[in-house]
């Protein structure tokens, strides 16, 4: 283009006489040329961007599929750990739940012992208590205000007879070492005339 413009302006200098009419053909059929590979480039270029456009468009859609699944995938994930938390805490529940009957199983039994032991500490208390008041009773019976002068007066015989006997006895001793004596004199005076 510049050329042409180059050439009119020669021309309109009058500098040279004349342009060939080929040069300028070939010039023009070269520009016409440029045109249209510019045409074509540019037709090519549209359908480029045309092709980009619904890739472009296409990897939009793609994408917001890909952030609709990802969310998804997201709330079902958190929807899992949720359902696996509470899995976790029904079994740490039943777990507890295990340990607390354990332990009150343990209490219970313990509870029982307790009571069985009372119960035979009571029982055994009652049948001393019992033995107690059987005991009393008989001692009132013996010594009861209505029996005592006649208990006296049985403690006073029996003293009496003691005392009797011990006299009868303490007479016997008596009669004992006489005797004893006597059979000791005996037997000195036996050895005496054994001597002579």
């Amino acid at each position: 283009m510049e050329d042409i413009l180059q050439n009119t302006e020669e021309l309109k200098d009058g500098d040279k006489a004349e342009l060939k009419m080929e040069d300028l053909m070939n010039k023009l059929r070269k520009l016409q040329k440029g045109k249209t590979a510019l045409e074509e480039e540019l037709k090519e270029g549209e359908s480029l961007k045309k092709t980009l456009k619904e890739e472009l468009d296409a990897l939009h859609t793609e994408r917001s599929q890909l952030e609709k699944a990802y969310r998804e995938k997201e709330d079902a994930c958190k929807t899992l750990q949720y359902q696996c938390e509470l899995k976790e805490d029904t079994n740490r529940g039943h777990q507890l739940n295990s340990e607390h009957e354990q332990l009150l199983e343990e209490y219970t039994f313990k509870i029982q012992e307790a009571k069985l032991k009372h119960r035979k500490q009571r029982m055994k208390f009652e049948n001393q208590l019992q033995q107690l008041l059987e005991d009393h009773k008989n001692m009132y019976s013996i010594y009861s205000p209505e029996r005592l002068p006649v208990e006296i007066e049985n403690a006073e015989n029996a003293n009496a007879q003691l005392l009797k006997a011990e006299q009868i006895k303490l007479l016997q001793l008596k009669i004992l070492e006489e005797e004893i004596t006597r059979a000791r004199g005996l037997t000195e005076k036996t050895s005496e005339n054994k001597e002579n």
